[in-house]
């Protein structure tokens, strides 16, 4: 894996969904809807970020105020000029593996990912199924996927997904997708969506296919760190891989981000630059 693509610090626009208004997901048939309150237009945030000292951004789809290609053009102009590389739009809608909907809802994230180029985003990371695991679900999903990889190389976007949702409650079930679409497929991992006394273990399991981390670190309702937690999964990923980068994730209660960001970085850091 290349320098570009290796250990370095990211962050999702989820972490700073306060600052952006906290405007309201969507999904496949739904209207676009407005930010719930006063909010910086996304178009701003690159040149934040470079003064923050981030330079590689992930959009979540919901973020985008319209999807008129004029807006997709002057973010991405907005991201070239503060030198803030568009790494991944995250789809955080649209279930594949629906028994009614999952037509609409490939064809829904179909469209996505030409806005993903459209932005000049490297990635599209896309909801694997939020069925329960079965037979037919895990059949949906695969056969799903692999229309939108098609959909994807077409228009020279990676797809990517991520243990996330139902479908995807276990290492077994992410490595029977992963391995069914045969490196078509890449996959993010994140530190927070799996809990329990086995979290570690199955998140283990995951580490060496990974290709990019979100970094998440759980705060407790008095807004202090669970760094010990964090910390073990910033070890497990530098023991098994030097892929990046790692997203910054906070969606802790204190309503300050950027300070909260901050605080996440610092733990990070140190693990960008050490050697396995």
């Amino acid at each position: 894996m290349s320098e570009k693509h290796g250990r370095r610090l990211s962050v999702s626009t989820w972490s700073l969904h306060r600052t952006l208004g906290r405007p309201a997901s969507y999904g496949p048939g739904q209207e676009i809807p407005g930010p719930s309150q006063a909010g910086v237009d996304l178009v701003k945030l690159p040149a934040m970020l470079q003064n923050f000292g981030l330079h590689t951004l992930e959009i979540c789809h919901f973020h985008l105020p319209t999807r008129d290609r004029g807006y997709l053009r002057e973010l991405r102009s907005e991201m070239v000029n503060a030198q803030v590389e568009p790494f991944t739009l995250l789809v955080d809608s649209g279930d594949i593996t629906d028994p009614v909907h999952g037509e609409r809802d490939v064809e829904w994230i179909g469209g996505w990912l030409d806005d993903a180029a459209e932005l000049g985003v490297e990635r599209a990371r896309v909801i694997a199924g939020k069925s329960q695991p079965s037979d037919e679900a895990m059949s949906a999903s695969i056969h799903g996927l692999c229309r939108l990889a098609d959909r994807a190389d077409a228009v020279g976007v990676r797809l990517t997904t991520e243990n996330w949702m139902g479908l995807m409650a276990s290492p077994d079930q992410v490595l029977k997708v992963m391995d069914a679409l045969d490196g078509r497929l890449g996959l993010c991992v994140d530190f927070g969506n799996w809990r329990g006394a086995g979290k570690y273990d199955d998140l283990a399991e995951l580490m060496p296919r990974a290709e990019s981390f979100h970094a998440k670190c759980a705060f407790g309702a008095d807004g202090a760190m669970d760094k010990e937690d964090f910390v073990r999964c910033l070890d497990l990923a530098r023991a098994a891989t030097k892929a990046g980068p790692y997203t910054l994730i906070y969606d802790g209660p204190d309503s300050d981000e950027w300070a909260n960001l901050d605080a996440e970085r610092a733990v990070v850091t140190p693990y960008l630059h050490r050697q396995q």
